[in-house]
């Protein structure tokens, strides 16, 4: 019979096979459920991960989902490296989205838009998300809160505040009562960087996130110290290393990065703010932050995986009937998965009769 043994050290080949694993595994997952409930599993598993990636458009749309994605996972590989539990991404995103779409709203109709003040809207996205962060952080720093409740529940807050808004004083008087804002003007919508497709500058923002936050955990003594406090709070303590300065800079930053990344989806796909404008990004980013094992270059893999299920899940809707559930089936089963190949960084199967 099969058993786990523990390893003398950890396995560093199996903390990067692992991701793989449970992509693998995710697959032949699906490839049972399409068959559990009456389909063609290749057919259906050719168009829940293939057909995303046909032609220029598919990709383009990948990575329309993939910019939020990766702009939120960086954030929180650095605050779950710093040992500080930011599960409320989602919210920060909402708010970032609202600080953004508030200020294009006020200027849209005395400007014209255009570099300047696109730059502006997106600084007040990430301002807003930052904002919203330092809830968590302070009521940490001063109080001892659980940030992983208190982020959470500030997620259901910031919802509620946008549906408020835009029920309210955001409300498109001409909207004849749908709870939207007006449509922004083009002067403050993304450009497109591929003619003839959605994808946005968004994405450049994303990786160029990704890159910094390597260069910053990998080449700054600031990343060295946030580490060790996340790995080791006893060293880092005894090295003189603030507790205080790595929980407001996580937090922050990843607070920001959520803010960019919403202020980047109305400006961009949407156009407007709307009662939904994220699919569960934010929780999403979750996943995709441990998939790509904290890691802001191994995030971006992830990311683009995470994406291909979004649209996936989309293009089963459409074409197999399937109910809207099956993206978050997926991602579920591509989480348990993780979870489950992980047990092999520490332990080995032997088989013993």
């Amino acid at each position: 019979m099969l058993r786990l043994e523990p390893r003398a050290r950890p396995s560093a080949w199996m903390a990067w096979l692992s991701p793989l694993l449970a992509v693998l595994l995710t697959m032949l997952c699906g490839f049972v459920l399409f068959l559990a409930v009456g389909k063609d599993p290749v057919a259906s598993l050719s168009v829940f991960f293939l057909e995303p990636l046909r032609g220029l458009q598919g990709w383009s749309e990948v990575g329309v989902k993939m910019a939020p994605l990766l702009m939120i996972a960086v954030g929180l590989s650095l605050c779950f490296r710093a040992n500080v539990f930011n599960i409320g991404a989602e919210g920060q995103f909402v708010v970032g989205a609202i600080a953004a779409g508030a200020l294009i709203l006020r200027i849209d109709n005395d400007a014209n838009g255009g570099f300047w003040l696109m730059s502006l809207a997106l600084l007040a996205g990430v301002l807003g998300g930052m904002a919203w962060a330092s809830v968590t952080a302070w009521l940490r720093d001063r109080f001892n809160a659980n940030e992983i409740l208190v982020s959470l529940m500030l997620v259901y807050v910031a919802e509620l505040l946008l549906s408020y808004l835009v029920h309210g004083v955001l409300m498109d008087p001409d909207g004849f009562g749908f709870p939207q804002s007006r449509l922004f003007s083009d002067g403050f919508l993304l450009p497109a960087i591929l003619p003839g497709t959605r994808l946005h500058p968004g994405i450049l923002l994303a990786l160029g996130a990704a890159m910094l936050g390597w260069l910053f955990l990998a080449r700054s003594f600031a990343g060295f110290r946030l580490q060790v406090g996340g790995m080791a709070p006893l060293a880092a303590r005894y090295a003189g290393f603030s507790s205080r300065r790595s929980l407001w800079l996580a937090m922050l930053a990843s607070g920001g990065l959520a803010g960019l990344a919403g202020a980047c989806e109305i400006m961009g796909p949407i156009g407007q703010l709307t009662p939904s404008i994220s699919p569960g990004y934010g929780f999403a980013a979750i996943i995709v932050a441990f998939v790509g094992r904290l890691h802001p270059i191994g995030v971006i893999f992830s990311s683009f995986i995470m994406a291909v299920l979004y649209i996936g899940g989309e293009l089963s809707q459409s074409r197999l009937g399937m109910p809207s559930a099956i993206t978050g089936i997926f991602q579920g089963i591509l989480l348990f998965a993780l979870l489950a190949c992980d047990v092999l960084i520490h332990n080995r199967l032997r088989w013993r009769p």
